[in-house]
């Protein structure tokens, strides 16, 4: 009888992009290492549980992507495109977009509280 091998486990890879989405940064903003190279799952494991400096930095004062953004902003990234913002912002320039209260942001943040109250109906709704 043969011993039977087990196949040797590979560790998951993933893109730059995707590594930089699911960190939540704008990857022109990462170190040319990241953006050049692969990310294993346990890389994006280890910089999630770990976070190097330039990552921190760069959750602390971006360039952000505009998901984060429109979080930061508590708005769509649909209503950051209507307004006209399509590159990433910096903490301080979203600070600032906060500071001055735009009509802008006042409408799309009430745009964004009426889907969110829809959703939330729909999802009790759907409870009953």
């Amino acid at each position: 009888m043969t011993a039977r091998k087990t196949p040797q486990k590979t560790s998951q890879t993933m893109k730059p992009a995707t590594a930089a989405k699911k960190l939540d940064v704008y990857l022109p903003a990462t170190p040319a290492e990241f953006q050049e190279g692969v990310v294993s799952r346990d890389e994006l494991n280890a910089l999630q549980a770990d976070p190097p400096e330039w990552l921190q930095e760069l959750r602390r004062k971006g360039p952000h992507p505009r998901s984060v953004v429109a979080a930061r902003l508590g708005v769509s990234i649909s209503g950051l495109a209507r307004a006209g913002i399509t590159e990433a912002l910096t903490s301080d320039e979203i600070d600032a977009i906060r500071d001055d209260n735009p009509d802008w942001l006042e409408h799309e943040r009430a745009t964004q509280a009426e889907v969110r109250r829809q959703e939330a109906e729909l999802k009790k709704k759907s409870a009953k």
